[in-house]
């Protein structure tokens, strides 16, 4: 039988979503404690990778398993139970459940959504969670540039280098900057996203917000198509993985 878990994380301590071999995972932690409760070795499939010391409020992965706990009348509302009370506490599960075998936590996701977070004002309770910007910013030019995501489809200019990506092609749904109670936050929704693209995004923005960078300008970041061009990529910490749709 296959499972999803839907699940949230504090990223702070992790060295991403995905397994590495010389620092800890929220993939690692999930696998080791699910291995634990079923009894059996355990590999999970996330719907995609977030980097070192990057939130998330959803994410899905999934898992095959025939252990027998599983097909009681309450065995995944158990399993999501047993599964809080031993991982860490930067770790929640929200829900496990039964899926279709060929439903895929990657593959099967339609859309995903990231926001950013920024805080124009010094505070000592959102400052681990959103990047503390001490300058002016225009953001309704940001916006206007923003806008002109939903216009390409090749975002390879905002991509990490040397990366093995096979295509650089993305459908961007939604890109917009909104105001909260802490300031502001970039929203944006796309089928995938490259590797270090959100915050290669918002940091070319930035960029944009200062005047330091025209609308025209920032067009043509995107229709060059090189990194280098871009603007910096900003800090991972006020980064959050918001929802996985299928």
């Amino acid at each position: 039988m296959r499972y999803f878990i839907h699940l949230a994380y504090d990223g702070t301590r992790y060295h991403g979503w995905q397994i590495q071999p010389n620092g800890i995972s929220v993939e690692g932690e999930m696998e080791r404690c699910l291995s634990t409760l079923l009894r059996e070795p355990v590999d999970i499939v996330g719907a995609g990778r977030t980097d070192a010391g990057v939130h998330a409020r959803h994410m899905v992965a999934h898992f095959d398993s025939d252990a027998p706990s599983l097909s009681l009348p309450d065995g995944t509302k158990q399993l999501a139970y047993r599964l809080n009370r031993i991982l860490p506490q930067d770790i929640t599960v929200y829900k496990v459940e039964t899926v279709d075998d060929e439903k895929h936590a990657r593959f099967s996701a339609t859309s995903r959504t990231y926001h950013y977070y920024i805080s124009l004002d010094r505070c000592p309770f959102t400052r681990h969670y959103s990047w503390q910007c001490h300058y002016d910013l225009d953001f309704r030019l940001m916006n206007e540039a923003a806008a002109l995501l939903m216009q390409y489809d090749d975002f390879a200019a905002f991509c990490k280098s040397h990366t093995d990506v096979k295509t650089t092609l993305c459908n961007v749904t939604e890109a917009h900057f909104q105001q909260n109670a802490d300031g502001w936050y970039f929203r944006i929704t796309a089928n995938r996203f490259l590797r270090n693209m959100v915050r290669a995004v918002v940091g070319t923005l930035v960029d944009v917000g200062r005047h330091r960078l025209t609308i025209d300008g920032f067009r043509k970041v995107i229709e060059q198509g090189k990194r280098t061009n871009a603007g910096e990529s900003m800090p991972a910490h006020a980064l959050f993985l918001e929802r996985i749709g299928y």
